[in-house]
C-alpha cells in the first residue's frame, strides 16, 4: 500500500498544476492582500514517517527574475510561506531533495506564481503552479513574458548525513 501511495502522490501533485511594474533591486517585499493569504499546509507523509527534515523546517532558495529590467533576486522561503515583490507573489508549498545515497541527485520545489493584473490594485492571476527542478529547468517551465522563477536549493537533512 505504501509503495502505491509513493507512486501516486507525485503524480497527484503534478496533476494539480493547473501586470507588470518594475521594482528596484533592493525593493522590500510588499504586503500580500488578505484574500490571497495562504492557508496551513496539510501533513506531509515523509515527515510522518520520520524521514529527513520535517517540511516546516526546510528552507528553499528560489531565484526570481524580472526580465523587463534584468533584476534577479534570491528568495529564501519555508514551505507554506509566500512573498510579494512588486507585482508578483511567489508561494512555496514544498521543497524536496533526494537522499545522499540516491541517484540521480535532484532538488525540487512546488511553487506557485501569481502576477498582479494590469490596471488593478490587488487582483492577482495564478500564472504557474507546479514542481520546478534545479537540475531539469526545462522539465516544467514558468511561461510568463516578464517573470521567471527557478529552484536553487532545498536545505534539509537526512538521518546519518553530516
Amino acid at each position: 500500500m505504501r509503495g502505491a501511495l509513493a507512486l501516486f502522490l507525485p503524480a497527484a501533485l503534478l496533476a494539480s498544476c493547473g501586470q507588470e511594474a518594475d521594482e528596484p533591486a533592493g525593493a522590500p517585499a510588499t504586503a500580500i492582500p488578505e484574500n490571497l493569504q495562504q492557508g496551513e499546509l496539510p501533513a506531509q507523509p515523509a515527515a510522518e514517517a520520520g524521514i529527513g527534515t520535517p517540511m516546516e523546517e526546510r528552507v528553499a532558495t528560489l531565484g526570481l527574475l524580472n526580465k523587463r529590467n534584468n533584476v534577479s533576486r534570491d528568495l529564501e522561503m519555508r514551505p507554506g510561506e509566500q512573498q510579494r515583490i512588486g507585482d508578483v507573489i511567489v508561494r512555496l508549498q514544498a521543497c524536496e531533495r533526494t537522499a545522499p545515497w540516491e541517484m540521480p541527485r535532484e532538488t525540487g520545489a512546488f511553487v506557485q506564481l501569481l502576477v498582479r493584473q494590469r490596471g488593478t490594485e490587488d487582483e492577482f492571476r495564478k500564472v504557474f503552479s507546479g514542481w520546478l527542478f534545479a537540475n531539469s529547468p526545462s522539465l516544467n517551465v514558468v511561461e510568463h513574458p516578464i517573470y521567471d522563477v527557478w529552484v536553487k536549493d532545498c536545505a534539509m537533512a537526512f538521518p546519518g548525513e553530516e
